[in-house]
């Protein structure tokens, strides 16, 4: 198949990169042909003229739409597959593919649709305000730290709604989880576009038998407060016997080391080798994320490495770890339960083998890349015939 990519880049490097490339290269060693829409927010920056082209081109870019078009008319793509349109594509590159009869797929990891932020998200705590044609919400409660930004995101989200640029183009809308499913549905998108497809699990070399020497407790991701740090510093003061290690990067909290208790190390951001080995170190993972994750790579990796994880019971999370089986869960209103259950797991070492290969088998079962590319490819067969 000859498919179109359309993705705007983050600003910073993102899952969705990772995995917008990862899922491009699937398919061009499965012999298909991959050409690219694409453009990137990084010119931003403190750029006042950019930020304003950024609020404009996010409703609607004529540009883009021209660009789309004529990409489509130098050749003949079977398939168009998008990730991010925001800011600078917009969804103006939409109506170009269906009018010339392309089926659209949209990789949708996130709530961009419903939720201008994306997230879910607001100061912290889950929010689900905007969710119903109620975009101002995010403008009232200022949820991206600045009017003006706040602004462009709710109007964005509120055209394409009202317009229904997105709603009435994309021909397969592609979740992550179950849980994604049933809130695109309660949204209003009908159950027969949507499919989900689960990430793939990273590749995992080495002995991952080897626990005897693993000897910490391990936070690995974005250092946010939705990502349930502050939650992981407190059962690390909490075991003060135990070693932790925070793996990601703390720009967007830098106060988190002075945080910190003493038995809490930080690596910084890692990636490749020096990633890997965080897993294989780590009797078990943390992951006390607080907020509505779609599919977090970070848990795909610890069960492909064999560590059984620890995290909390909201959104997919209680899909993808097996409560008593490939983890444990904790619930989000007891503070306690967090450190108590990793407290559990650690001194049950064999436990936590047992439910690392539990993990494991899951992880090569369900999200390997073989069944993600047929998976894929039925999705692809489906907006074919619609």
């Amino acid at each position: 198949m000859k498919i179109l990519f359309v993705h705007n880049d983050y600003a910073k490097p993102s899952g969705e990169e990772h995995a917008v490339q990862n899922i491009a290269g699937l398919l061009t060693s499965h012999g298909h042909q991959i050409s690219w829409l694409r453009t990137s927010s990084d010119v931003i920056g403190d750029s006042a003229s950019q930020k304003i082209k950024a609020f404009f081109s996010g409703i609607y870019s004529t540009d883009s739409r021209r660009r789309m078009e004529s990409l489509l008319d130098q050749g003949k793509y079977d398939l168009v597959q998008v990730q991010n349109l925001y800011p600078f594509l917009s969804p103006s590159v939409l109506a170009p593919c269906r009018t010339r009869g392309i089926p659209i797929v949209m990789r949708c990891p996130n709530y961009r649709l419903f939720c201008p932020n994306g997230l879910h998200l607001s100061h912290g705590q889950v929010c689900e305000r905007c969710v119903g044609g109620r975009e101002w919400q995010c403008i009232l409660r200022n949820c991206l730290d600045g009017r003006l930004k706040s602004a462009g995101y709710a109007v964005r989200n509120a055209f394409a709604r009202m317009t229904r640029m997105i709603l009435d183009n994309v021909t397969i809308f592609v979740v992550l989880s179950e849980f994604q499913k049933r809130r695109f549905m309660d949204a209003g998108i009908p159950a027969e576009r949507i499919e989900i497809l689960p990430n793939i699990a990273p590749k995992m070399d080495g002995n991952v038998d080897e626990n005897d020497e693993s000897d910490a407790i391990s936070f690995v991701g974005r250092v946010s407060p939705e990502k349930g740090i502050l939650e992981f510093l407190d059962a690390a003061r909490k075991l003060p016997r135990n070693r932790f290690v925070v793996a990601g990067s703390t720009d967007a909290m830098p106060e988190v080391t002075r945080l910190a208790p003493a038995n809490v190390e930080f690596t910084g951001f890692l990636r490749g080798k020096d990633l890997d080995d965080i897993f294989y170190r780590s009797r078990l993972l943390v992951f006390p994320s607080l907020w509505f994750e779609g599919f977090p790579n970070v848990v795909a990796q610890a069960m492909a490495c064999g560590k059984p994880v620890v995290a909390m019971k909201i959104g997919a999370l209680a899909e993808i770890v097996e409560d008593g089986k490939t983890g444990l869960l904790c619930d989000l209103e007891d503070r306690d339960e967090l450190a108590q259950k990793i407290d559990f797991l650690w001194n049950r070492p064999d436990l936590c083998r047992e439910m690392g290969k539990a993990g494991r088998e899951k992880a090569l079962a369900e999200y390997s890349e073989e069944k993600f590319y047929s998976r894929l490819m039925k999705i692809y067969e489906k907006a074919l015939k619609r």
